[in-house]
């Protein structure tokens, strides 16, 4: 039984930061069905996952898309308006990071593309430390290349403590951390582990895909010398993501895909290849992923740092009073001295599993979850949680309050009245039985099955 007997009290009306989307996102509206019949509107909160798109990107593609050509060596209008739309969202997004003059900022597809490209680059015999904390794409690259982890100690002090003398003792070319877990949501301290490396001599790279959409970053100001996010954390899910940084390494590095535009000349017996970022792009450029990118970078930048920092600071912690209130949902956390985080929550309910949480929110709420390992399963192996993992709440600038009130509300429903339909597990998944909702016809028969590392 809940310790909790009722939401009112606790969520009474409110009109702080939060009460409204901060910006307006495609799909704010979205009706989805329901098992138990009718609809509702979809409540996302897996914006750590993918972030829906803003308004003003899917208003920019719209504008753009019919002057989309190729680019750089077009001599038609289309062609020379999709090169400036291509190096104006290249510019853009190095302003938004805060990039020193010479920083180079290389078009990829998603971040897990910019670190397996930067792992390429670093120089041969350096090695690269890395935390045992860290989503996959910041993880898989340099365990592949046979590089150092060091697990977080039990207080974020205590890891920097310990970062500080694995680099005293252990010569060091880089140092890749993320900026905020993609599990709890807390942040590191980006500036002073960028003190910390480069007084031994190493350069830091910073895995931004959660700390981007919510935090103002810049490279110059922190001493960071690498970084990495995507377009689809960032309100622009139209396949694209960047890494920007330090030219050098970049342009000693082989060319990261082999083929037309990465050139200078070629012969039938050699190439010699231009300086980065052309060095690394290859093939025709994701010219509308790129322009999306950069709009959303601007849009961003005009809401204001500290208005999403206010933005999802309440909703945060209006989504742990609630979480509070029940003795049986317990919250993920890293280090108890970790005082700042994202609109990022994970947590667990006792006697259920993950999975059936996060289908329940889905087919009788139409609350939009995150459930499993999420793509860190060093970490929640670490927290002492097996392979069925936990839910994760996510939020952004087009979430609000009354988004993170039906969570709570429908996780007391869960644990007073267990769910009102019926769940069975099918190819990993938990799944509604006799389950009457269809899917959109543009989406094509069947509904897919999720990989069991999904949900970055």
């Amino acid at each position: 039984m809940s310790t909790r007997t009722s939401t009112t009290a606790v969520f009474a009306a409110d009109a702080s930061a939060g009460g409204q989307a901060l910006c307006p996102v495609v799909g704010a509206d979205l009706q989805v069905p329901l098992v138990t019949g009718g609809s509702l509107r979809y409540a996302n909160l897996d914006y750590a996952a993918s972030a829906p798109a803003l308004g003003t990107v899917a208003s920019h593609l719209a504008t753009a898309l019919p002057y989309y050509a190729s680019v750089h060596r077009g001599a038609g209008y289309a062609s020379q308006v999709s090169t400036a739309l291509l190096e104006n969202s290249r510019a853009c997004v190095g302003r938004f990071v805060g990039a020193r003059p010479d920083d180079v900022v290389v078009f990829v597809r998603n971040t897990t593309d910019a670190l397996n490209l930067l792992a390429s680059a670093v120089p041969s015999g350096g090695s690269v430390l890395y935390l045992d904390i860290e989503h996959h794409a910041n993880l898989t690259p340099w365990q592949r290349r046979g590089d150092v982890v060091l697990e977080a100690a039990p207080t974020l002090r205590e890891t920097l403590r310990d970062l500080d003398d694995a680099l005293r003792l252990t010569p060091t070319a880089l140092v890749a951390v993320t900026g905020a877990s993609n599990v709890t949501g807390e942040v590191l301290p980006v500036r002073e582990i960028a003190a910390i490396a480069h007084r031994h001599g190493a350069r830091v790279a910073v895995d931004a895909a959660q700390l981007a959409p919510h935090r103002r970053i810049s490279l110059a100001d922190w001493g960071v010398d690498y970084l990495a996010f995507s377009g689809h954390k960032l309100y622009a899910p139209y396949g694209a993501g960047v890494l920007v940084g330090r030219r050098d390494w970049l342009d000693a590095a082989p060319a990261y895909l082999a083929g037309g535009g990465a050139v200078r000349e070629v012969t039938t017996q050699s190439t010699d290849w231009a300086a980065a970022p052309a060095r690394h792009e290859a093939g025709t450029p994701n010219v509308l992923g790129a322009a999306a990118l950069a709009k959303a970078c601007e849009t961003l930048a005009e809401a204001g740092g500290a208005a999403v920092e206010a933005h999802e600071t309440a909703l945060r912690e209006r989504l742990l009073v609630g979480l509070a209130q029940y003795a049986e949902i317990s919250v993920l956390k890293i280090w108890p001295d970790a005082e700042e985080a994202i609109g990022v929550v994970a947590f667990t309910v006792a006697r259920y599993d993950a999975g059936l949480v996060a289908a329940y929110l889905s087919a009788e709420h139409a609350i939009g979850v995150r459930d499993g390992r999420f793509c860190a399963h060093p970490l929640l192996a670490r927290l002492r949680l097996g392979r069925d993992g936990a839910v994760r709440a996510s939020f952004g600038v087009g979430s609000t309050l009354a988004d993170v009130d039906r969570l709570v509300a429908a996780l007391e429903q869960l644990l007073r009245c267990r769910p009102d339909h019926q769940y069975e597990v099918r190819d990993g998944r938990y799944a509604p039985v006799d389950d009457p909702r269809g899917l959109p016809d543009f989406a094509g028969p069947g509904a897919g099955v999720a990989s069991p590392c999904e949900g970055a």
